[in-house]
């Protein structure tokens, strides 16, 4: 797509500091990191959100995600990662990407980037669990893609 960022640094027009560029997709640093080796994993296809990847890239790309979360620790001499995925909310580049941020025991990260919360029951619980159940289960979702 002519005027996404990432698809652009996919084509080499706009300059990044790759970490691994192949078939399944391409990982560069953040240029705004959670801490310093913090990598963005992205698809070669202009794909927008994680539910639109289709089930044939699934694989290679995951793979791909597996591969650089492997290696951040390594590389940097972290403990782990944190691997996440925003779909369009706080989606800053309309471009499916995975963070791959480097951890360590005391780094300042606490859990999630955002508050938690509790369910006010039991009942509650189970009503979400049902509503997003039958949604797997429905005629809109095909599993697999």
């Amino acid at each position: 797509m002519a005027d996404c960022l990432f698809c652009a640094i996919v084509a080499g027009s706009v300059p990044a500091f790759k970490v691994f560029d192949g078939p399944d997709g391409v990982a560069f640093l953040d240029i705004r990191p959670v801490f310093k080796g913090h990598v963005l994993v992205v698809p070669r296809d202009h794909i927008v959100t994680l539910p639109e990847l289709p089930a044939g890239l699934l694989p290679g790309y995951f793979a791909l995600v597996q591969r650089v979360a492997a290696a951040v620790p390594q590389a940097l001499g972290a403990q782990g990662t944190f691997v996440a995925i925003n779909n369009i909310v706080s989606q800053s580049v309309p471009h499916l990407h995975n963070h791959v941020v480097p951890r360590t025991k005391g780094d300042g990260l606490r859990g999630f980037f955002w508050p938690r919360t509790k369910y006010a029951s039991d009942e509650e619980a189970r009503s979400y669990a049902e509503r997003i159940g039958k949604e797997l289960d429905g005629p809109g979702v095909t599993p697999g893609g």
